[in-house]
């Protein structure tokens, strides 16, 4: 079965994206703004949810059309082949959003979009009524500048829920941002990690699990595993898949520290849900007290900055300190994300290289010192 997928995510991690889909046997893959599409069958739908890093969730592309009236989206959603894979019992709740379009009422979309896949559905099962009690597809819809994309959702929870973080700390990374990091600056499964303001320690476990090759879904549930169109043995196949592609070997160590107990506490936790807690060592220290145990490190850190946990002035000292502590020494890297376009000047030194991403809705740079 060919399907048409796509991927939403953060602005700034399609590329990424983009090339772990094609690592995992994804065809025909093109990043866009925000979004990377791919084809693929359905052991390519279980895949991509049960081992992408860095996507927020995956959708089957149903069909894209333009919309200028009401009676376009109508006429257009009623000819997409939703039988394909909403049976005559299954739910689907309809749910989307509208940019700079003429059709710019969410809620009319919604019942307009609703109303013609029900009227598909009649005329294929003979039926006046849908009792939508069986399996979930939720229908997703994107308006923007009138161009229509119609999707159906088989992640359900977001796909950087991956399980293991019951509970965070004060503005905590999220794990694909967390995971995008770690890509960035290239972990390996012999290389040493520290996180110096490791909070409850989501880039340290996404590093432990990056470099032993561990699927971040591997232990979680998707939508599209009560689907009747994908039969369990998929799942099973892949979840296999998954696991027997881990390290079993691996020379990789992580250090975190922080100074809030809470916070180390819960990263505690959450490194033992993940099943990495041998591979991290915790500590309660200060980063003006940052001094590593090894001769070569990589260094990755979300610090507290002004829009997040502290002003704008203690974010500067935090970076001057920063500066002081990551010294430049042979066989060190450090990655730092941040807001703040002086960081280099409190930092005191120029990066070697800089990325944009969005950290959520905040415009960030990934600072990079490997030199």
């Amino acid at each position: 079965m060919k399907i048409n997928f796509v991927i939403p995510c953060l602005l700034g991690l399609e590329k990424l994206i983009a090339d772990e889909m094609k690592e995992l046997g994804a065809e025909n893959v093109q990043a866009e703004n925000g979004r990377v599409l791919f084809s693929g069958d359905e052991y390519i739908l279980a895949r991509a949810n049960i081992c992408s890093r860095f996507a927020e969730r995956v959708q089957i592309l149903m069909g894209s059309f333009d919309a200028l009236s009401f009676e376009d989206l109508f006429q257009g959603t009623k000819a997409l082949p939703w039988e394909t894979w909403i049976g005559e019992y299954d739910a689907f709740p309809v749910k989307g959003y509208s940019i700079n379009s003429a059709l710019f009422s969410v809620s009319d979309c919604q019942s307009i979009i609703k109303k013609a896949v029900v009227e598909r559905l009649k005329s294929k099962y003979n039926t006046q009524w849908f009792e939508e009690t069986g399996p979930t597809y939720q229908i997703q819809f994107s308006i923007m500048k009138n161009k229509v994309s119609l999707l159906i959702d088989t992640s359900g929870v977001g796909l950087h829920k991956r399980g293991y973080r019951l509970e965070a700390g004060g503005a905590p990374i999220k794990e694909t941002m967390a995971a995008s990091l770690c890509k960035l600056a290239r972990l390996r499964e012999y290389h040493t990690l520290y996180d110096p303001m490791c909070g409850s320690g989501t880039i340290l476990i996404e590093g432990a699990m990056m470099a032993n090759n561990i699927a971040p879904g591997v232990n979680r549930h998707f939508s599209a595993e009560r689907w009747s169109n994908i039969p369990q043995s998929v799942w099973d196949e892949e979840r296999a898949r998954a696991r027997s592609l881990e390290v079993k070997e691996s020379r990789f160590f992580a250090y975190g520290s922080d100074i809030d107990e809470k916070s180390l506490s819960i990263a505690k936790e959450n490194a033992k849900r993940a099943g990495v807690e041998k591979f991290i060592s915790f500590e309660k220290k200060d980063v003006k007290d940052f001094s590593p145990s090894t001769e070569k490190g990589t260094v990755i850190c979300n610090p507290p900055y002004g829009e997040r946990l502290l002003d704008a002035n203690e974010a500067d000292k935090l970076y001057k300190i920063m500066g002081q502590r990551f010294r430049q020494e042979r066989g060190w890297a450090y990655y730092v994300i941040c807001p703040s376009e002086d960081f280099e000047l409190n930092f005191g030194r120029k990066a070697d290289k800089r990325r944009k991403l969005y950290n959520g809705m905040i415009k960030c740079q990934v600072y990079m010192y490997f030199k």
